[in-house]
């Protein structure tokens, strides 16, 4: 059996050789299914992939493959600050070059141009980070800034309802998510290069918020008030609304970009026609590459529909780099910010951006297979006991535990892959509290999507800290489930009544992900 601290190799042949066995489908070695009279999404195969996903009812041992969370690209390596670091665990080695290109690319330091280093000039002029790893260090999660310390890895994001009939019609017809202020455009940037001036500073404060518990145990949480000092270009929009948004863990993007999207809608429930309190809408949002709108996945409010294009976004609005998708030498400068953008650009003399295509294409590589880790000690009693608590506190409503990739995706590494993300990818209400009453898409102001949990017990091994939730305000993960509201109020009032042991256990649970 598997433990934590767990360090040696599996056989790629041996685990998808189990798989095969479980879906009773055959699967090569590298996790993809083979072609067949039966590999067409017959009835019969979605039968077999229903009963894989069904939930699991029996705590008394581990289910078959819990312990492979992210399917035979399962990730079994030392468990050190490097563990969310490594390729699929089934990448073929002739692939692994394209992977430590792409790693080097998002470590690459950008710089101000015009330089000697013209594959890495163009950063800003205004910016939040000189590099995709500033902020997704080790590839894990960003945490708030220390007191007196420039925030980095944690930014607000910026819009304004719409002012006019153009506006309105951009966004109903999804072809924007939001309406940038006018002059600091659609996030705030705290940095800029030499002789331009940053936007300004992220304040946050935090108010203490006792919550006792039914044992008598006092929980305090600490309750964020966001604002901005030191504006440099003039006031913001009098209806400015700011949303922070800490850095997500870069584990497992391609598998759930792989996940069917029937397989997702088929949990949305917008009307809670089943009265279970529990809603989940999908959000709808431009795709730039189809040209329409498409199943949102990716982001805090699932405002970006593929990796590459959250990748694409996040050259631009965190580093001012334009790419082919969106391009955009000035980065997030709007026409109010003139100097910004006259400002020399290091645009490649063939193509026109300062990430090129081979560029855009590796970084996403290297982005879609960042490996998840194996789980540990999934057969210990505790840490069953607390999985039965997750289950029966209902928090598998919207943390759906287990998904089948899809077959026809075009990663290899990702097709046909039984996956444990513990996430429906849906908007939930999450309530007042952690409210930013901010609209992204065809997401409301107190919905979220809901995050993946797979590696959150390893956010101290890589990250250093344990500060959760999408403004990193929670400290541990009782405190990030004590701040569940909405949906998922009656969920949170089970842990609140729980014994002290079951807690723990539930605890215990989610650190074994």
């Amino acid at each position: 059996m598997f433990r934590s601290g767990w360090q040696g190799t599996v056989s790629l042949g041996f685990i998808a050789g189990a798989l095969a066995a479980f879906l009773g489908l055959a699967v090569n070695a590298a996790g993809a299914a083979s072609t067949g009279p039966d590999s067409t999404g017959s009835k019969a195969e979605k039968a077999r992939i229903a009963a894989v996903t069904k939930p699991a009812s029996d705590f008394s041992e581990a289910e078959k493959f819990e312990q492979n969370q992210g399917g035979a690209a399962t990730v079994y390596k030392p468990l050190n600050t490097s563990i969310f670091s490594h390729p699929s665990g089934n990448m073929a080695f002739e692939k692994q070059l394209d992977f430590k290109v792409g790693d080097g690319i998002f470590r690459k330091i950008w710089v101000s141009a015009p330089s000697s280093t013209e594959s890495s000039d163009g950063l800003g002029p205004l910016f939040n980070s000189r590099s995709c790893q500033g902020c997704h260090l080790k590839d894990g999660r960003g945490g708030p800034p220390a007191a007196g310390e420039q925030a980095v890895s944690l930014f607000l994001r910026l819009s304004v309802p719409p002012q006019d009939e153009a506006q309105r019609t951009l966004l109903a017809k999804g072809e924007a998510a939001l309406i940038g202020d006018p002059t600091y455009g659609t996030q705030l940037q705290n940095f800029a290069i030499q002789g331009h001036q940053p936007e300004g500073e992220m304040v946050v404060e935090y108010e203490e918020v006792p919550v006792t518990l039914a044992d008598g145990e006092v929980v305090n949480l600490r309750r964020p008030t966001y604002s901005v000092a030191n504006l440099k270009y003039g006031p913001m929009h009098p209806e400015i609304m700011l949303s922070p948004r800490v850095a997500s863990p870069m584990i497992g993007l391609g598998l759930l970009e792989a996940i069917p999207e029937e397989d997702i809608l088929a949990w949305a429930d917008p009307d809670d026609k089943d009265g279970d309190g529990i809603s989940g809408r999908p959000n709808r949002v431009w795709d730039s590459v189809k040209g329409g709108l498409s199943l949102g996945r990716f982001g805090w409010k699932a405002g970006q529909p593929t990796v590459h294009q959250q990748s694409a976004n996040a050259f631009v609005g965190d580093i001012g780099i334009s790419t082919p998708l969106v391009p955009a030498s000035s980065g997030d400068c709007t026409p109010a910010q003139k100097a910004c953008r006259e400002a020399p650009t290091g645009d490649d003399a063939l193509e026109g951006t300062e990430v090129t295509k081979q560029m855009m294409d590796l970084v996403t590589f290297y982005a879609r297979n960042l490996g998840v880790p194996a789980r540990r000690d999934v057969d210990d009693p505790k840490v069953l006991r607390g999985k039965q608590m997750f289950y029966e506190s209902g928090c598998t409503s919207c943390h759906r535990p287990k998904f089948v990739t899809a077959r026809d995706f075009d990663g290899e590494e990702q097709a046909f892959q039984l996956i444990w993300p513990y996430t429906d990818l849906l908007l939930h209400d999450m309530g007042e509290g952690l409210a930013d009453n901010r609209p992204e898409a065809q997401a409301d102001g107190q919905e979220w999507r809901t995050p993946p949990l797979w590696g959150i017990g390893l956010t101290e091994t890589v990250s250093g800290h344990t500060y959760f939730l999408h403004d990193a305000r929670a400290r541990n993960l009782l405190e990030a489930i004590l701040w569940h509201g909405g949906e998922a109020e009656a969920a949170k009032q089970k842990v609140v009544e729980m014994s002290k042991a079951d807690r723990e256990a539930l605890l215990a649970f989610l650190n074994s992900l």
